[in-house]
């Protein structure tokens, strides 16, 4: 029997479905599962997403959809919703299942503009081209893909997925324009004026700065940007911290010790059950054998050192969780070699001509994800993805995109 059939009789097909309330996408887990047949399965995928062999495999499922499962409130292991998707997913690949069409005729002639390849640009792509609009997707590198090609190691996201996802979504007639860079080969006002609508989906992938003594130094990398170019140092019997608590850190130091450092360090001033890495990425981390320091952060940044200091959890008004404490005088060398930041990102402010940003430094959007323009005009620009600060997974991104294309949808009506 295979594990898709176990997963059927093990479900419980709950009537409320507590398992889609726990998926960002809204998809249909019950239903999906229990399908008479892997066509079926896909069908009913295909309501709610078209990235089921990635999300099936990268998802934090404990955190979603697996977190809600009823089973767990039973001390028994939840269903497998991920690997249950992504076999469905990948049926769909292996066997050219088509994302359906569904052509609206007051909608044919409209054209939208999708500046940005990843996860929510693809997406809402897809949703609209189903319609029969007629979308352009411009990005910046070689191929489309975002942080699903550039910024996921091999190791947790298998390029042939990505490739094979893409063309896909690529066949339902979107026209695609690769090496063309915001603000270099096209403005966003120029896209304005000649399509229906635009959507910025450019992400935010950016490292934050971690406000550390010497976070200039040479020796100091983003985690993000690292990651995406593929340009690393040489990190070749090196020993190397990694600073943050999130997967972008447990990608960041899996893919360096790859890269035969002598010794890899995550470092994060929490404590471990407050990380919020997925559960099994830490482990899988671990197994890696890297070593991690909870409630401690790094200070200061030497040229072969640093500085690092014990921290403490302590309750605060006004906060939701514990909030990290430095301790006084517990601060402490560590000898290393290269600094890696991965204490989250932000968007690239400089590509956003005219846009007005929120305190955060995302797009600023009205209640339709429409941009909020600085001179007051009335704007055909929509915001998806992370750089409208959709929370920063592949799933939130999707369902970002998703979102976008209903607004984009109603509006060119």
């Amino acid at each position: 029997m295979s594990e898709i059939e176990n997963m059927k009789e093990y479900c419980l097909n709950c009537k409320n479905k507590p398992c889609q309330t726990g998926c960002p996408l809204s998809n249909d887990v019950p239903n999906f599962i229990n399908a008479n047949s892997m066509e079926d399965a896909i069908e009913i995928l295909y309501n709610t997403t078209i990235l089921s062999s990635i999300c099936g495999r990268i998802c934090p499922h404990g955190k979603q959809c697996q977190g809600k499962c009823t089973r767990n409130l039973t001390n028994k292991k939840p269903v497998s919703i991920g690997e249950v998707e992504a076999a469905i997913g990948d049926y769909a690949l292996e066997n050219n299942i088509p994302i359906p069409m569904e052509i609206d005729e007051k909608l044919i002639n409209k054209k939208v503009a999708v500046v940005g390849g990843g996860p929510s640009g693809l997406v809402c792509s897809s949703f609209l081209a189903r319609k029969g609009i007629k979308v352009t997707i411009y990005d910046k590198h070689e191929k489309l893909g975002g942080l699903l090609r550039y910024g996921i190691p091999d190791f947790r996201l298998p390029k042939e997925i990505v490739d094979k996802t893409i063309e896909k979504i690529v066949e339902q007639g979107i026209e695609v324009r690769t090496n063309q860079e915001l603000n270099k080969d096209f403005t966003i006002t120029e896209l304005s004026d000649k399509y229906d609508a635009v959507v910025l989906a450019i992400g935010a992938n950016i490292h934050s700065k971690a406000h550390i003594e010497n976070e200039g130094s040479s020796n100091v990398y983003g985690a993000n940007e690292m990651l995406e170019s593929g340009n690393y140092p040489d990190f070749k019997g090196k020993k190397v911290a990694v600073l943050g608590g999130g997967n972008v850190a447990m990608d960041a130091a899996r893919t360096i010790i790859r890269k035969n450092a002598k010794e890899v360090y995550i470092i994060y001033r929490r404590s471990e059950e407050q990380m919020p890495a997925e559960k099994e990425e830490i482990a899988l981390a671990k197994e890696d054998g890297i070593k991690f320091l909870f409630l401690n952060n790094i200070i200061s940044v030497e040229k072969e050192r640093i500085k690092c200091i014990r921290t403490k959890l302590v309750e605060k008004e006004g906060e939701s969780r514990p909030v990290p404490i430095n301790i006084e005088g517990s601060e402490y060398d560590i000898p290393m070699d290269i600094v890696v930041l991965a204490t989250g990102s932000q968007t690239d402010k400089n590509a956003l001509e005219n846009i007005e940003l929120d305190d955060r430094g995302y797009i600023k959007i009205d209640e339709n994800r429409k941009a909020i323009l600085t001179n007051g005009s009335k704007s055909n620009i929509f915001a998806a993805g992370d750089v409208s600060g959709d929370k920063a997974t592949v799933a939130f991104a999707a369902r970002g995109g998703k979102d976008a294309a209903e607004e984009i949808i109603k509006y060119l009506k």
